[in-house]
């Protein structure tokens, strides 16, 4: 079965905003390309195409020298009608899609073999973010619409149920940390090594140790 992976990015200018009070608007957009980078070469390893979608000319500039194919998201649409788009595109050709967001640098150290392999016996496969995302969605274009927001694993997994597709979740640490907080940026510290993201952040001289307060992690740097 062939298979293309579907990258979305949003804007570099409005890249991972809720980690503002950690790092400044260019430190936010080098994070988000070393994830691209993590994240387009462990899929390159497994899939027959990686796509990244995008509505910004930078984003797809920058994908385009990582090596993968880029599609520019046509007009004013949300996540899940940018994700429609690129799925609709994939369809003439391959039989599957495997939609995976940019932020998750630690995909490289999961069993992405495992995955693809599910795929080939399930219709849906499905892997939950740590706060009850979609970091993972492998299905058949066409098969089922796309719920990508609050709580979207639990959407994607009634919406799968409810058009009678047999469905497996694929629960991994790895896959799970997606990164929207400080505390996330320690985890990629702690268990990156060999990223891009990782090495990124130890430039920005981050260092992380366990916390006594209520965060599990205490993310910290020297200037």
């Amino acid at each position: 079965m062939k298979t293309c992976a579907i990258i979305p990015v949003s804007r570099f200018a409005h890249a991972k905003t809720r980690l503002s009070p950690t790092l400044s608007p260019s430190e936010r957009e080098g994070l988000l390309r070393a994830m691209l980078m993590d994240v387009s070469e462990a899929l390159r390893r497994h899939v027959d195409r990686v796509l990244v979608i995008s509505a910004d000319a930078d984003v797809l500039e920058y994908a385009y020298s990582l090596g993968v194919d880029i599609l520019e998201e046509m007009g004013r649409k949300d996540l899940n009608g940018a994700l429609e788009q690129a799925a609709e595109f994939c369809m003439p050709e391959f039989d599957r899609v495997m939609i995976t967001p940019s932020d998750i640098p630690l995909i490289g150290k999961t069993d992405i073999t495992e995955l693809l392999h599910r795929a080939s016996h399930f219709d849906v496969v499905i892997a939950p973010a740590k706060g009850g995302g979609t970091n993972t969605l492998i299905f058949r274009p066409g098969s089922m619409r796309l719920r990508f927001g609050d709580c979207s694993f639990f959407e994607h997994l009634s919406e799968a149920k409810g058009k009678g597709l047999s469905v497996s979740v694929y629960d991994s640490f790895y896959l799970s940390l997606d990164v929207n907080t400080a505390e996330d940026l320690g985890e990629i510290i702690l268990h990156g090594e060999g990223t891009h993201a990782r090495e990124y952040l130890r430039k920005l001289s981050f260092t992380v140790r366990p916390s006594r307060g209520s965060d599990r992690l205490e993310v910290s740097r020297s200037f």
